[in-house]
């Protein structure tokens, strides 16, 4: 990501926020919630050129942001179970790279009822929290203010 975006310019704040955020051992996750076009994802952007130019405490050095294409994930799931089964290699990856992979998930309020069935509570999201709970994986997601709020509800 780092060598394909152009430098991100007034978001060191942030950046730095995001990065101490990551490096914590637990609660390892960051929300960048705003407006469609604030720059949530030049944020992102801004981290991976920080990590692969080593600016960066040694617990996220050498690390990778990897863009989780939600839209992408949910296409061509015709039967029960396959976005499940998408969802949860990305988790296992992420989970087996040991701290080396950052997940950065645009629009991430997706997550919540791809996958739910009727009566059922399964949803993207509840196959996430438990590894974002352990701290067994890094994300940074970001809704929009209007889809963060409507998540809250539930």
């Amino acid at each position: 990501v780092a060598g394909m975006t152009d430098p991100v310019i007034g978001r060191d704040d942030e950046i730095d926020r995001v990065v101490c955020i990551l490096c914590r051992r637990t609660k390892n996750s960051a929300l960048l919630v705003g407006a469609p076009g604030v720059g949530k994802t030049a944020i992102a952007e801004g981290l991976a050129r920080r990590i692969a130019g080593g600016m960066v405490p040694a617990a996220l050095a050498g690390a990778r942001v990897v863009e989780v294409d939600l839209g992408a994930m949910v296409a061509g799931t015709q039967y029960r179970g396959m976005f499940e089964q998408r969802l949860k290699d990305v988790i296992k990856e992420a989970e087996d790279a040991d701290g080396q992979v950052v997940l950065f998930i645009d629009e991430v309020h997706m997550l919540v009822g791809p996958g739910k069935t009727k009566g059922g509570s399964m949803d993207g999201a509840n196959l996430l929290k438990p590894a974002l709970a352990r701290g067994r994986i890094r994300c940074v997601g970001a809704p929009t203010f209007d889809e963060y709020r409507k998540t809250q509800v539930h």
